[in-house]
């Protein structure tokens, strides 16, 4: 019987993984990645090993979960180590929580490696904390997209009311529908937003604007995932602590009209 890691790769830039996901990747027998890790990271496997691309869009996915999830079983009882490699983290909107249940009911051994997630990475290269002592003392990590179908359950009302900081995964396409469920609940218009695309890479692009007019300035300046959306007072900080982006800043900030 081999044995599985379930590996959080981190948001993108190759240097923020763990010691720890590195070597379960230089180890493993074979790998299986996600769309969005850094393909840098692949380099270090050991030769031979196989690697096996389970990415997925919101419009197609290469591999079904049920396939990875077979996947992953079936080259661990034939005695391989397997390293799942995840982006971000793995239990956070990265179906790790799934696949951990599927071994441990097959009775396969593993271990988690958790992951530095793109909501608090995105941000903090884009100069953003997402705490900070007079701007925000609450976080929440927020899933912005649903299934075809699937009823909305996140509770818009404590999010626009007990949250200072929210993290929002996936949520361009919805951001309009965010916008109005945050704004119907009595959050403030003139919320700061930051739009953050390709965080933690060298295509990073932040584009900060306000909560009333934020659906408004993705489509302008063409944001698309993968994106972080930070919405909270502490995106306020970015002015006086922005430091990763050293080309001319590709920033935009787009003020409501009351302004």
């Amino acid at each position: 019987m081999g044995k599985v890691y379930l590996v959080g790769a981190g948001p993108g830039d190759p240097d923020l993984i763990t010691v720890k996901g590195l070597k379960c990747i230089k180890e493993a027998d074979v790998i299986l990645y996600d769309r969005l890790i850094n393909e840098e990271l692949l380099t270090y496997a050991k030769p031979g090993a196989e690697l096996i691309f389970c990415g997925k869009s919101p419009e197609s996915h290469t591999l079904q979960q049920e396939t990875i999830n077979h996947l992953l079983v079936k080259r661990a009882k034939n005695g391989k180590v397997v390293t799942r490699l995840k982006g971000g983290d793995p239990f956070i909107f990265g179906r790790g929580g799934e696949e951990a249940e599927t071994l441990a009911k097959n009775g396969v051994s593993f271990e988690i490696i958790p992951g530095i997630t793109s909501g608090i990475a995105a941000p903090a290269y884009a100069g953003i904390p997402v705490t900070h002592r007079e701007y925000g003392s609450s976080f929440a990590f927020v899933a912005g997209h649903r299934k075809n179908g699937e009823k909305d359950n996140i509770k818009w009302e404590a999010l626009a009311k007990g949250i200072d900081t929210i993290a929002v995964y996936m949520g361009v396409k919805n951001l309009p529908y965010i916008q109005k469920q945050l704004l119907h609940f009595g959050k403030n218009p003139e919320t700061p937003v930051a739009l953050i695309n390709w965080g933690t890479t060298n295509g990073q692009k932040t584009v900060v604007s306000t909560l009333i007019m934020a659906a408004e300035a993705a489509e302008k300046e063409k944001i698309e995932n993968p994106c972080i959306i930070i919405i909270g007072e502490v995106v306020k900080m970015r002015e006086k602590i922005k430091w990763f982006e050293s080309e001319p800043v590709l920033e935009t900030f787009i003020a409501s009209e009351a302004n």
